[in-house]
């Protein structure tokens, strides 16, 4: 029983680093910070083709996703990690803000992760319109 709960507790100590580990390079604008897989799936609404057309492989994602979005990016705030019942994965609820705008999206990202701790799988979640639309609230 204790060898179960033992091994519980190191897989979600090694979700929740590659979470913290994502959301680390974010705020350091430190690509190679965050632990990708080489072949990486990434879906994300600011994604070209969006969430329906995903991106693929680590190269991929820093020159198509990454060069773009690297100058845009703020403070980063993670706020709470949601394990996967089966711990192949974490969800984690954070606020990335926007440079020199007052822009803090609220994001919800999942990520898979290999036994090794790399990031397979990342799927982004939230309202993209305070970037695609400024001022659509007032």
């Amino acid at each position: 029983m204790q060898n179960d709960l033992t091994t519980e507790t190191a897989r979600r100590t090694q979700l929740r680093a590659a979470a913290d580990a994502y959301f680390a390079g974010l705020a350091r604008r430190a690509f190679d910070a965050i632990p990708y897989a080489d072949d990486v799936v990434l879906r994300a609404p600011l994604a070209p083709g969006g969430v329906q057309a995903p991106l693929v492989g680590r190269e991929t994602l820093r020159r198509v996703w990454w060069a773009p979005m690297e100058k845009a990016l703020g403070e980063v705030e993670v706020l709470r990690h949601y394990f996967a019942e089966d711990l192949s994965g974490v969800c984690t609820a954070a606020t990335v803000a926007i440079a020199d705008s007052p822009i803090r999206l609220r994001v919800a990202d999942r990520f898979t992760v290999d036994d090794r701790g790399r990031i397979v799988e990342q799927e982004n979640h939230f309202d993209p319109r305070d970037v695609t639309n400024p001022g659509w609230r007032s």
